[in-house]
């Protein structure tokens, strides 16, 4: 199951307590999904069951609209839908008047103020627009979201209701839909937070956790990584600077605490400074074996140079 169809089983389980937010995400789902058709009939089409459950349930306990439902497989994509025809009736006309999905004109575009006054009902109106057209990719990689709307009305509305939660969410429009869509995962989670997808919620944010844990650790083995790789080019240029000397006027020309570090990192190139030091006698630290590398490194600089003006003078 996608992480889409897993938030909005868990959506569709839930239960407003107030009449006001049933009506609310009911004309949310009919504002997405619903189309009126010849005859007086609405029609709703949804290849999710559980939203197709919710629809059924929503007619039924908030107007007691009969309906009838079937099945349909897309040729093109083979895949499974829901059709909820809501067949010409008493109540029907009235049900659409109340949910501001109709006017006495027609179908409405935007949303009806009066039904998302309460924040309750605001959240429970966005809940009925994820449900019928929601998407959210699963957090194991990107994190993405977005709406799918008829209209640029009901698209607008979405935005305006998603920011006077904090929420920050933009539209944009894609072929022959608008969409709305959030970025980042903060914005994702508290939609779903919102909405009261508590449950999807907390998977997405224990799988930011692992990421966030992921990530430190990669940046640890990169940074020892790279700490490796210049104690290894330190290290090569020192045996460069010592063997140089080694073969040119011997090692034991140098002064006796350079020659017993010099040796040491001859017989010892891979390791550290700090352990370098430890195998001293007697011990050194950090610093002073640094003190001394550098000490071995400016006598065969020096060494290079004079080689080079004898070469030029020759």
């Amino acid at each position: 199951m996608s992480f889409t169809a897993e938030v909005k089983d868990e959506l569709s389980r839930l239960t407003p307590e107030h009449p006001a937010a049933c009506k609310a995400e009911l004309a949310a789902l009919i504002q997405i999904q619903g189309q009126l058709a010849a005859q007086q009939r609405l029609e709703l089409s949804t290849e999710t069951a559980a939203v197709a459950r919710t629809i059924v349930r929503l007619l039924h306990s908030t107007f007691q609209l009969k309906t009838e439902i079937g099945t349909r497989r897309s040729p093109l994509h083979q895949a499974l839908s829901y059709q909820i025809i809501v067949p010409a009736q008493l109540g029907l006309r009235e049900a659409l008047l109340e949910l501001g999905v109709m006017d006495q004109r027609g179908q409405q575009l935007g949303i009806e103020p009066r039904l998302v006054e309460r924040p309750e009902n605001a959240a429970a109106f966005l809940r009925g627009a994820f449900l019928g057209g929601g998407f959210i990719s699963n957090p194991q990689g990107d994190f993405h979201f977005e709406l799918a709307c008829p209209t640029q009305e009901l698209a607008n509305g979405l935005v305006a209701l998603m920011v006077s939660f904090g929420i920050s969410a933009r539209s944009l429009q894609r072929r022959n839909a608008w969409l709305v869509y959030l970025k980042g995962a903060e914005a994702i989670t508290d939609f779903l937070t919102l909405v009261g997808a508590h449950v999807s919620r907390l998977a997405m944010e224990n799988v930011l956790v692992t990421k966030s844990l992921r990530n430190d650790v990669n940046r640890r083995l990169n940074a020892e990584l790279a700490n490796q790789n210049k104690s290894i080019d330190a290290s090569l240029e020192q045996i460069r600077s010592i063997r140089l000397l080694a073969e040119r006027q011997g090692l034991e020309t140098l002064p006796p605490a350079l020659r017993q570090l010099a040796e040491l990192r001859l017989t010892h190139p891979e390791l550290s400074l700090k352990e370098l030091g430890e195998l001293a006698a007697p011990p050194l630290s950090k610093s002073a074996v640094y003190h001394r590398v550098r000490r071995i490194a400016a006598i065969a600089e020096e060494f290079r140079q004079n080689l080079d003006k004898t070469g030029s003078a020759g």
